[in-house]
């Protein structure tokens, strides 16, 4: 009975901490999406949180940022409200930075656009002056790609239509964004 609760107790403590950076729809590690930027200092109650509000006026104001930073001071997430000075906001978009956090079949921050395309469905790709932008809608998420992975031909430009076949399989994550609005 003891190697039972004992073997219980340890699969309770790993599913926890598996769930504390797991990216799913609607969530990454300990935060929906309808967290607001006022619930944040509880729900990271354990770690750090770096507050950049942005200032200036209308036109010249930077977005306000929240860094959250583990107790070993490990970047983690950088959360980005839709509106500015609002605590009652929701968080609009999560730049996952550690590679603590992945989904459900393992695509983190090191994964490469081929394990992307294996294990996710692409939704849609746009091509912007100096990157890709990979959508897969089942986990809310956007990939960054430098389009300097592409083809020489390919590279300039906004017009050219990009597909998951011009896309290197080898190329390296930039950014992996979650969207949330």
């Amino acid at each position: 009975m003891r190697k039972i609760s004992l073997i219980l107790s340890i699969f309770i403590i790993y599913s926890c901490s598996q769930n504390e950076y797991r990216i799913e729809k609607g969530k990454v590690g300990k935060l929906i999406k309808e967290n607001t930027v006022r619930q944040l200092d509880s729900i990271y109650s354990n770690d750090s949180i770096v507050k950049r509000i942005g200032e200036g006026d209308y036109m010249f104001s930077g977005d306000d940022k929240y860094l959250i930073y583990s107790r070993k001071k490990e970047h983690l997430l950088t959360l980005t409200p839709r509106n500015q000075h609002d605590p009652s906001e929701p968080i609009e978009t999560i730049q996952i930075i550690s590679d603590l956090f992945q989904t459900k079949k393992g695509i983190n921050v090191n994964s490469t656009f081929g394990e992307i395309d294996k294990k996710h469905q692409i939704n849609g790709i746009q091509n912007t002056i100096n990157n890709l932008i990979v959508y897969v809608d089942n986990i809310d998420a956007y990939f960054i790609i430098d389009k300097k992975n592409l083809p020489l031909e390919l590279r300039l430009g906004t017009e050219n239509k990009i597909e998951k076949i011009n896309i290197p399989t080898d190329s390296k994550i930039k950014r992996f964004m979650i969207g949330w609005n």
